[in-house]
């Protein structure tokens, strides 16, 4: 009896290990199957043709009123155009720069950093890629920078300059450049790009530092105006249908110079400032000069898929608590009536083939930041801000983060001053400086303060000041806000 179920137990474990190794053949396991391949889906993007504007060019001007010699190269690379310059007396460090949105446009083109006369000047190296694609592609772009920057001792190579390998490697960048410098120094970045580069630290200028957060406060914008115009329901993507109502209904006069809003306005507005950052000095100087709002607003009427870089809809607004300052019926009103739209789960997923096509900013970060931002800025408003150090801080990483209000009335309308401040205090700070000093941007009372953003505004306009918004605008913030700061 016992032999018996001996036997049977051995038996089974024998028909055990052979169906475990995958059958029969002598017990010889069988080698597995590879899973098929499954490709990653296409987009309209990938459709789209790109061509650079001048893709014969090996050279670009060196700049008026510089007296340092530099080498300047020009060419294309993976498709994108790139210029480099290096100074005769190079200091061993690269800096790279990202350009921001270009639009929809077919041709690609370089735009060299605002700083330019400030790196040559005092030694850097910087590079600019024109990006191989245009549109919202931070994924390209943030590929494209980092191929240049690796590319960097080849292309000095091929000109007749051998180089060492850049003993330091900074970025920096504008608008959707400030969302490809963040997203590159990104520790999900580094693990999913074709393109690997570790830098030593960023400068992220009026970045989308909040990545596709900044399409859903769109949406909070378009969503609140429909229900404060009466049409709450009306379908999202069909804004063209109702603009021209809603725009009436809101302002008594629209266009791209000037803002006044009706009754209903006012507190629609009020709705905007609470949703892009909160109360703040320059909101108002941004909606009634400085035009960034009506770009915001041209953006209305969205498919949630970022001109084509998704296929899915990314636009959820269930986060929102729209608010409607001292008007608590009102904003209760509201809350109930409008629209509520719901993101596809997987529309920006994680990818076998690289990047996200809208890579995240997580605020996983390991090398210092120095971001600066205008508070009147409505395009990409100050909010990014506050969801950057909110990142930063769920990741431990504030003490890497130092944040700058800029009294500015648009977007991206710095002095040149205040941007090579920001790089010049970066890089002191990364290369064993203490950390330089910043806002608190997440507070509301400090943010309200009148006088908020004040400690790091310079309106010294300088030579590469000249044709700038700022130019322009700084001096319409003096007269609209006489003596705030002091001097």
């Amino acid at each position: 009896m016992k032999t018996s179920l001996r036997l049977r137990v051995v038996a089974w474990a024998a028909t055990a290990l052979v169906a475990a190794c995958g059958g029969g053949g002598g017990g010889r396991p069988e080698p597995e199957k590879p899973a098929p391949v499954v490709p990653e889906e296409t987009r309209a993007q990938d459709s789209k043709t790109y061509t650079p504007a001048n893709p014969a060019a090996t050279t670009f001007a060196a700049m008026a009123g510089v007296v340092v010699g530099t080498d300047r190269w020009a060419g294309v690379l993976n498709g994108a155009s790139y210029q480099v310059e290096v100074p005769a007396a190079w200091n061993g460090k690269l800096v790279m720069y990202a350009h921001g949105y270009a639009g929809e446009v077919p041709t690609l083109n370089v735009a060299p950093p605002s700083i330019r006369r400030y790196l040559i000047e005092n030694g850097y190296a910087w590079a600019a890629s024109s990006y191989s694609k245009n549109s919202y592609d931070v994924r390209a772009g943030v590929e494209d920078t980092n191929a240049l920057a690796l590319a960097f001792n080849n292309i000095a190579s091929a000109n007749g300059r051998a180089l060492p390998t850049p003993s330091r490697l900074y970025i920096t960048g504008h608008s959707m450049g400030g969302h490809i410098t963040g997203a590159a120094i990104e520790e999900e970045t580094y693990a999913t790009a074709r393109n690997k580069v570790r830098y030593h630290g960023a400068v992220p200028m009026c970045g989308v530092m909040g990545d596709t957060d900044l399409f859903n406060r769109f949406a909070g914008m378009q969503v609140t105006a429909q229900a404060l115009a009466g049409v709450p329901s009306y379908p999202f993507n069909k804004w063209s249908e109702i603009q021209g109502l809603v725009t009436n209904t809101l302002f008594a006069v629209f266009n791209n110079t000037n803002i006044v809003p009706t009754a209903q306005g006012v507190k629609y507005l009020s709705v905007v400032e609470n949703l892009t950052g909160g109360d703040r000095p320059l909101f108002d100087q941004g909606v009634l000069f400085g035009q960034s709002f009506q770009s915001a607003y041209g953006l209305f009427g969205s498919d949630g898929t970022v001109f084509g870089i998704l296929n899915k809809n990314i636009l959820d607004t269930n986060a929102w608590t729209y608010v409607i300052d001292g008007d608590v019926p009102g904003s209760a009103a509201l809350n109930a009536s409008v629209l509520k739209l719901t993101a596809a789960p997987d529309a920006n997923r994680l990818r076998r083939d690289g990047l996200r096509w809208i890579p995240a900013i997580n605020g996983d970060f390991k090398v210092p930041v120095v971001s600066i931002h205008t508070l009147g800025d409505l395009f990409v408003p100050f909010s990014m801000q506050q969801v950057y150090q909110q990142r930063a801080a769920a990741k431990g990483n504030s003490g890497l983060l130092v944040q700058r209000a800029i009294r500015g009335a648009s977007h991206c309308d710095f002095t040149n001053a205040e941007q090579v401040q920001a790089f010049v205090d970066m890089v002191a700070w990364a290369e064993g400086g203490p950390k330089p000093a910043g806002d608190d941007v997440v507070t509301p009372a400090t943010v309200a303060a009148p006088t908020y953003g004040c400690a790091f505004t310079n309106n010294t306009l300088g030579p590469d000041d000249v044709g700038t918004a700022a130019s322009v605008l700084r001096p319409a913030i003096a007269n609209a806000l006489p003596g705030v700061c002091p001097p």
